[in-house]
C-alpha cells in the first residue's frame, strides 16, 4: 500500500510544476487509452496497474464510469502536442510499467516504440528507464526527467 500512495504523490509532485491542462477531454480520454493499452501487453492487467490508471484518471478529472468504459473501446491514437506532456504521459506510462512489479520485456520494447513514436529523445529515454530501474521506488524526480529530456536542446 506504501507503494501505491508514494506513486501517486510522486505524480502530483511532478505534474504541480506544470499544469495538467489538457487541450480537452478527448485528450485525457486518449492518454488513459494508450495507458490501458500498455498495460495489456503483457496479456493481463494486474490490480496494481489498474489502480494506478485509475489514480491518474481521478488526477485528469475524468470518472469512473468513464474509465471503466473505456475499458471497452477501441484505442483511439491521439497526438500530444507539447514536449512536456509527451514527457509526462512516457513518465505514467514507465510508472504503470513497473506497478505490478514484474518488467516484461513486451513492455520494455513497447514503451521505446511509445516514446518514439512521441517524438521523444531515445538517449533520454534509456537514461530514465535504467534510473527508474535502479530506484528503490522505482521513481524519478521531476527535476531530473526534465533535464534528461532537455539536455537534447542545449
Amino acid at each position: 500500500m506504501v507503494q501505491r500512495y508514494s506513486i501517486k504523490f510522486s505524480f502530483i509532485i511532478f505534474t504541480k510544476k506544470k499544469s495538467i491542462n489538457m487541450d480537452s477531454y478527448q485528450e485525457k480520454i486518449g492518454l488513459l487509452q494508450e495507458m490501458i493499452g500498455f498495460a495489456l501487453v503483457d496479456g493481463e492487467l494486474h490490480d496494481r496497474e489498474y489502480d494506478f490508471i485509475e489514480m491518474v484518471a481521478h488526477e485528469l478529472e475524468v470518472g469512473k464510469e468513464t474509465l471503466q468504459k473505456l475499458f471497452d473501446k477501441k484505442f483511439e491514437k491521439v497526438v500530444i502536442k507539447d514536449e512536456f506532456h509527451r514527457i509526462c504521459q512516457f513518465y505514467r506510462l514507465a510508472l504503470l510499467m513497473h506497478s505490478d512489479g514484474v518488467l516484461h520485456q513486451r513492455e520494455q520494447i513497447k514503451i521505446n516504440e511509445i516514446g518514439v513514436n512521441m517524438g521523444l529523445n531515445p538517449f533520454a529515454m534509456k537514461r530514465v528507464l535504467k534510473l527508474m530501474e535502479d530506484s528503490p521506488n522505482r521513481m524519478v524526480d521531476g527535476d531530473t526527467l526534465l533535464s534528461f529530456f532537455s539536455e537534447q536542446h542545449n
